[in-house]
């Protein structure tokens, strides 16, 4: 269950405690001092533990005194008296918004645990109406957990009006059919990507936005819907707002392009040759057309698109549209391409490619590829191989691998950072047992010693280090049992991603799904690889 938005600070295995034991002759206060760094225990601490304890006539100076020494050494503090009978108890907090209400159970001492009946009588005397989880309440009665703030009711959040819209009157993605000819090579020649428009017409206009529908909180106050945010043009270069401020005009004719959320009209920057000591790196605001080469070394930065007749080589290339190279890049090992739209080129290798959507080639050798939305290899080799490649949606190749088993190594369907916290957080879970049983293996019998007489002062030291330790790695153990449905949850979410092979899959191939992955040892033909479960598994070819 969540937590609140504020909590106390977190107890640490270094921290100070103290100990109150019941005597004969008396009852006295044992008080361990911290380790490091770790907090002191507190005057306070122990009063609100006597009271609760309902111990009579205790003498505060000496509860004073041993706090401030904290040498462990048992010190009277209240006459002798039989220890109170205290059952289970639980107050409610409510968060400041009025949206959560929390169960805080305290522990019996020697009484009876709390009743269903109980926490639903504390929640009505604390006024929580609305959004009760009366399973959930059952389950803290069946099984209580002490000390935690437990949310046990949550508010109906109001839904918000529906904001204003922008419509767009040309295509804002970047979906497109190259030609692909007869010989089965692909035409990027006509790839039909520009978006020409012509002055004074009209972009986009406004669409207004919607009310929404009241919410309440746990206490039953209802909470009223704010109507949606009406929406902005997205004024950019060279376009112009209507005199009616509903839609948005051309100022010249030119390319219109999504940028960051702005339209604008852009001209072209044309280089006649190659980019190279004569034209030096290349910042431009608009779209890039190169006629010649990049050759290593230069760079080209453009806030629109980049397009490229000849070869790149070892070279950089950022641009806020797409990049397109007519024929390929020969990275030599440094080249990079990142687009905010789709990367389109006859062949990629020894390179670095990032595409916030798509990628198409007909080639892509021992390069690293991150991609956002589909990898696809078509033409005439539709070839993927060597280097890694992570790709948010599908692949779709004609070959992956090569005959030589190179080692080719994919990852598709999820963010690779879930799937790195998720490995680390399953390793650390591992250590943190294997650790704990040390521990309580070293707690017992060093108990054993105690109660043989046999423990010096330096294997006392090692108990009480012992038992810290022992709380600090179930709270961590605890916190990692939180942590890790959750982000298996988002890798099941995540992991939807496929791999489409319409001629060859060659020993030497990884792909990962999600959290599953396998490393294939035998040639495949015709196939789709998906996730079913835990397993990735091999099906027909699906179109």
């Amino acid at each position: 269950m969540p937590y609140p938005e504020s909590k106390s600070e977190k107890k640490s295995i270094n921290d100070g405690f103290f100990e109150i034991k019941f005597f004969e002759n008396g009852i006295y206060l044992v008080v361990y001092p911290p380790l490091e760094k770790g907090r002191k225990v507190e005057v306070n601490d122990v009063i609100q533990k006597l009271e609760k304890k309902k111990i009579k006539d205790y003498d505060r100076n000496s509860i004073e005194l041993a706090v401030a020494k904290a040498d462990k050494i048992p010190v009277p503090i209240a006459p002798a008296q039989e220890e109170a009978i205290i059952d289970a108890s639980a107050t409610v907090t409510i968060s400041s918004d009025k949206m959560k209400a929390y169960i805080t159970l305290t522990p019996p001492e020697g009484g009876s645990k709390i009743t269903l009946e109980a926490l639903q009588k504390v929640l009505a005397e604390n006024s929580v109406v609305h959004g009760i989880n009366t399973d959930y309440l059952q389950k803290i009665a069946e099984f209580p957990v002490y000390e935690e703030m437990l949310c046990v009711a949550e508010g109906t959040p109001p839904e918000q009006g529906q904001d204003g819209k922008v419509e767009f009157f040309f295509e804002t993605s970047d979906e497109f059919k190259p030609t692909v000819l007869d010989d089965g090579r692909v035409d990027f020649r006509e790839l039909n990507k520009i978006k020409n428009v012509k002055k004074d017409q009209v972009l986009c206009v406004l669409i207004p936005p919607t009310n929404g529908v009241p919410g309440k909180t746990v206490t039953g106050v209802e909470i009223p819907a704010k109507p949606g945010k009406p929406a902005t043009l997205p004024k950019g270069k060279n376009v112009r707002i209507s005199p009616d401020e509903q839609s948005l005009l051309s100022d010249i004719d030119g390319q219109v392009s999504l940028i960051d959320g702005k339209v604008s009209v852009f001209y072209t920057y044309e280089v006649p040759a190659d980019v190279d000591n004569s034209t030096g790196n290349i910042t431009f605001l608009g779209n890039v057309i190169v006629r010649g080469n990049v050759l290593s070394g230069f760079s080209i930065d453009a806030g629109g698109s980049v397009e490229v007749w000849g070869v790149v080589e070892g070279a950089v290339i950022r641009a806020g549209g797409d990049i397109i190279l007519r024929r390929g890049m020969q990275g030599l090992g440094k080249g990079m391409l990142i687009s905010e739209g789709d990367i389109i080129a006859r062949y990629i290798e020894n390179s670095n490619i990032q595409a916030k959507n798509n990628i198409k080639a007909e080639a892509i050798m021992h390069s690293n590829v991150k991609c956002g939305n589909i990898l696809e290899l078509g033409g005439r080799k539709g070839l993927l191989v060597g280097g890694t490649c992570k790709v948010g949606k599908e692949i779709i190749a004609k070959v992956i691998g090569s005959y030589m088993s190179t080692a080719t190594d994919v990852e598709v369907g999820m963010d690779p950072t879930l799937r790195e916290r998720y490995k680390a957080l399953r390793e650390e879970l591992e250590q943190m047992e294997n650790d704990l049983r040390k521990t309580e293996q070293a707690i017992s019998l060093l108990k054993r010693l105690a109660s043989l007489g046999q423990l010096s002062k330096d294997k006392q030291d090692m108990l009480e280090r012992s038992l810290r330790t022992r709380e600090f790695y179930n709270n961590r153990i605890s916190e990692i049992y939180e942590e890790l449905p959750v982000l298996d949850a988002k890798l099941q979410h995540d992991s939807s991603g496929k791999v489409r092979v319409y001629n060859f899959l060659y020993p030497g191939v990884r792909i990962a799904i999600g959290s599953s992955s396998r490393s294939f040892k035998e040639t495949l033909q015709y196939c789709t690889i998906y996730r079913d479960g835990a397993d990735i598994r091999v099906g027909a070819i699906d179109k």
